[in-house]
């Protein structure tokens, strides 16, 4: 990514690289973040999604990194990022043999804040744990740890969230409850960096990076994402399309395709070349054929098995 001309970034790394014994698990990512926004971070378990996240928050020294985070060099200033982030997991980390008002009062303890109570008593109104608040942590509902994570990552009053896959395992009333008041935040000013593999969620970021095997490959707005694949899409629906779609994935022109239950997406980057190699087979009874719009899930499968093509050989 370029940097963006606008100076209201509350993320401004380049060229943030790391390895673990020998291997590049982050390589030369550059990411840009503007204040007040939500970015979605994708890509496939093992990308390195997570470990570029805990780089900025300062809890992972880069091998090389250059830029700012929150107004703060990443390097030399890593003290000061952390107080000004909120940091989730993807696992629960809070205690579960604690209580709801245990658990906020610990962590702001931790953080020294002011008025401890008040600010406790403010953030349990706030995210509905009224009639929780002498609840074992440990006997929640998943979504209900994911609320209790949120209001730990809020009581200190952090200029930027890093939720690092924050809905996985939780029901989709839940995630929906989540990015509900996650839009409120961010409307309030909050940055948010969020990495996901729901793509309802990727589709309600502000804009999005997707990376694989620690390469940035592509972002932008949702629409910029799509666009920029210069995919091109057919839908086939019918019955028994198992043994249909293994005689389509050797055709010349077609370079992906994808069950989507009883329909299949089959996807490639040259509209002619693609649409003859799906032309013999668009009056095949039983066969309901469409050229579609290329969906989000559409390119991020492709980028990633381009991708691993291109790493494996």
């Amino acid at each position: 990514m370029n940097p963006s001309p606008d100076n209201h970034l509350a993320v401004d790394a380049r060229n943030v690289t790391k390895s673990f014994d020998g291997r590049v698990v982050v390589n030369q990512i550059s990411m840009q973040i503007r204040r007040g926004e939500i970015f979605g971070f994708l890509g496939p378990n093992g990308s390195g999604k997570t470990t570029f996240i805990r780089m900025l928050c300062g809890l992972l020294q880069p091998d090389h990194a250059e830029g700012t985070c929150l107004g703060f060099d990443l390097l030399r200033e890593r003290e000061k990022i952390k107080r000004r982030i909120g940091y989730m997991t993807q696992k629960f980390s809070l205690y579960e043999e604690m209580t709801v008002s245990e658990n906020l009062n610990l962590i702001a303890r931790l953080y020294s804040i002011e008025q401890r109570k008040k600010r406790v008593a403010g953030i349990i109104e706030r995210m509905g744990f009224g009639d929780r608040r002498h609840q074992m942590a440990g006997a929640m509902s998943g979504g209900w740890k994911q609320r209790l994570a949120l209001a730990a990552c809020l009581l200190h009053e952090p200029e930027l969230l890093l939720l690092d896959e924050p809905t996985a395992g939780v029901d989709p009333k839940a995630r929906r409850e989540f990015w509900d008041e996650l839009h409120n935040l961010t409307a309030s000013g909050i940055t948010a960096l969020v990495s996901t593999h729901y793509m309802d969620e990727a589709e309600r970021c502000h804009r999005l990076a997707y990376i694989a095997y620690g390469n940035l490959l592509t972002h932008g707005t949702l629409n910029e994402v799509i666009t920029n694949a210069a995919l091109s899409t057919w839908s086939v629906k019918g019955d028994n399309l198992s043994p249909f779609a293994a005689q389509l994935r050797i055709l010349p022109g077609i370079e992906q395709v994808v069950p989507f239950g009883e329909v299949i997406h089959v996807t490639g980057s040259d509209r002619a070349a693609l649409r003859a190699a799906v032309l013999p087979f668009l009056e095949q009874p039983g066969l309901q054929w469409e050229e579609t719009a290329t969906s989000l899930e559409d390119v991020f499968i492709y980028l990633s098995q381009t991708q691993a093509r291109d790493n494996f050989k």
